[in-house]
């Protein structure tokens, strides 16, 4: 773009960041147009099975760590900056730009997750339904939530 090889392009942070700094436009970020999971936590069925408290464990884990993104921003930024070696303009730029990804109670939004599903039956060239049930088991989410105090929407 700096070059006028381009008009536009996407961008995950920091380059938002980094683009308006050189004169670009945010046009909108991700989570304001559509929910989609960008990332997740899996673990192999036979794991679940043998170990459901572990992964209850690590589910707990992130929604603590989600909810703490999500209301502390000053002790996030610090974070980020100690973590990334970066400064605290980029460290605040990168916080407003992916603070509101991350989902407070840990649910997956499920039009998101439709959208993923679709989009690699797409690539797998499968024609048929896939239920969310065949994707993702809640349960333990579920568990993890209820123990947290936290009501489902």
């Amino acid at each position: 773009m700096k070059q006028g090889l381009a008009d536009a392009a996407v961008l995950g942070s920091p380059f938002d960041f980094l683009g308006k700094k050189m004169g670009f436009v945010v046009l909108a970020r991700a989570y304001e147009l559509f929910s989609y999971p960008a990332v997740g936590l899996t673990a192999s069925v036979k794991k679940i099975r043998e170990r459901p408290d572990e992964s209850k464990r690590v589910i707990k884990a992130g929604i603590k760590a989600n909810r703490y993104i999500r209301q502390n921003r000053e002790g996030t930024i610090q974070l980020m900056m100690e973590w990334l070696k970066i400064d605290k303009e980029m460290a605040t730029a990168t916080y407003v730009s992916t603070s509101k990804a991350f989902s407070e109670d840990g649910s997956i939004p499920e039009d998101g997750l439709r959208l993923l599903i679709d989009e690699a039956k797409t690539s797998a060239n499968v024609q048929r339904q896939v239920p969310f049930s065949e994707v993702a088991d809640l349960s333990i989410l579920t568990e993890a939530q209820k123990e947290l105090g936290i009501k489902r929407k």
